[in-house]
């Protein structure tokens, strides 16, 4: 079975499945006349999507839903940044480092598909001393399966899993697979809302036994000039058959600044809404594409 037909079936799983038309035409199968996806939805054939690489560039970050399109083909884009976590327990307050976030996603065979490939160092400072190292490497893959066409969202699926590649203290110490389900809607010049919804395997920190983790999210984002847009967002973590871990929410927002069509600098913050979330993270972020 081809790798288009496993993606209709995750539709057809989902529900949608009779409304995205998977083409039997024999110059479809390259992904050149979706322009860009997969799939186009049955109801409005004639509406593709994809990649413009003649606009500005279009990022994963700074919120934590990502977005639902793919940097086409040739294409590599750099996104990285740092992020400070601050959380107060009754353990005493843990203050932590995030640096470089650095994701690669790089687009090869045709415009709906990206490799991506990230790395990041942590750094956790508490009243007992300084932990510091490699956290796990990120890798997957972004597939584009759909264009907006109305009410019907543009749509990406992503696998992805951890590699135990990290300092001890950090790393899971296996590998961890998951997958997130990406979608979008462009409202008008000034509005477009997103979301995502992840199922992931994770490690609990203290017994070492492994669980699921739903993770949750719902953006809004604003474009308020040429260069300047803002966004705010809610994600929520969620533990299934954890040992200890609980469930994690957050609201957070930011501005990014677009200093050329293929740079672009972000900032960003979020306050813990649960009494298990960090209380409070603060970040910056700069982001390249290169044709």
């Amino acid at each position: 079975m081809s790798s288009r037909h496993w993606i209709a079936v995750f539709l057809a799983v989902c529900g949608m499945s009779h409304f995205a038309t998977l083409s039997s035409r024999a110059d479809d199968w390259c992904g050149c006349q979706y322009n860009g996806t997969l799939f186009r939805w049955g109801c409005a054939p004639n509406v593709t999507g994809g990649p413009k690489r003649d606009e500005p560039i279009v990022t994963d970050r700074p919120d934590f839903t990502e977005a639902s399109v793919t940097v086409g083909v040739g294409v590599v884009q750099l996104e990285s940044g740092y992020t400070q976590f601050f959380d107060s327990g009754i353990g005493g307050s843990v203050r932590t480092h995030s640096l470089p976030e650095a994701l690669f996603r790089i687009g090869f065979y045709d415009d709906w598909l990206e490799f991506r490939i990230a790395q990041n160092f942590v750094q956790e400072d508490t009243a007992l001393g300084s932990n510091g190292g490699a956290d796990d490497l990120y890798l997957g893959f972004k597939l584009a399966l759909t264009p907006q066409a109305g009410i019907l969202p543009e749509m990406a699926l992503v696998p992805q899993m951890t590699v135990p590649s990290g300092d001890p203290f950090f790393s899971a110490g296996e590998v961890r697979p998951g997958v997130n389900w990406l979608y979008g809607w462009d409202i008008n010049e000034f509005l477009a809302c997103g979301g995502s919804t992840q199922y992931n395997r994770r490690v609990d920190d203290v017994t070492g036994r492994a669980y699921t983790e739903w993770a949750q999210s719902f953006t809004i984002n604003y474009t308020l000039t040429e260069k300047l847009g803002a966004y705010t967002e809610y994600f929520a973590l969620l533990p299934h058959s954890a040992d200890t871990a609980l469930a994690q929410h957050y609201l957070d927002g930011g501005l990014t600044y677009k200093q050329t069509d293929n740079i672009q600098w972000d900032v960003r913050g979020g306050v813990g809404l649960s009494d298990n979330a960090a209380d409070y993270f603060v970040g910056v972020g700069l982001s390249m594409r290169f044709l």
